[in-house]
């Protein structure tokens, strides 16, 4: 079954950085869309980052370009998603999702599965 287990999570202050892993299993890799999400309390979750597994598409919200990185290791089977220049509003709960092709971040595109989430808290 698939598995996704993310880690990096903590607590930063504003402008500093931090990198973000999801360790997945149970499927093979290569040829899946992979994404970061994020929900801060009483917000609706926001698609963050997307990349396609088998190739170089990369896909990032307005709100994180420049500043997050998303990559992955297939050799290791992992996602990571470096963030730098962290702001107070980047303060959320970051879940990695997977699934099949097509890749992108907007509501069309469906991630059905998820990682149960690590805390990332930005301080000013």
């Amino acid at each position: 079954q698939v598995q996704l287990v993310e880690s990096g999570g903590g607590s930063v202050q504003a402008g500093g950085s931090l990198r973000l892993s999801c360790a997945t299993s149970g499927y093979t890799y290569t040829n899946y869309c992979m994404g970061w999400f994020r929900q801060a309390p009483g917000k609706e979750r926001e698609a963050v980052a997307a990349i396609y597994t088998g190739g170089s598409s990369t896909y990032y919200a307005d709100s994180v370009k420049g500043r997050f990185t998303i990559s992955q290791d297939n050799a290791k089977n992992t996602l990571y998603l470096q963030m730098n220049s962290l702001k107070p509003e980047d303060t959320a709960m970051y879940y990695c999702a997977a699934d099949l092709p097509p890749c992108g971040l907007g509501q069309r595109y469906e991630y059905n599965y998820w990682g149960q989430g690590t805390q990332v808290t930005v301080s000013s």
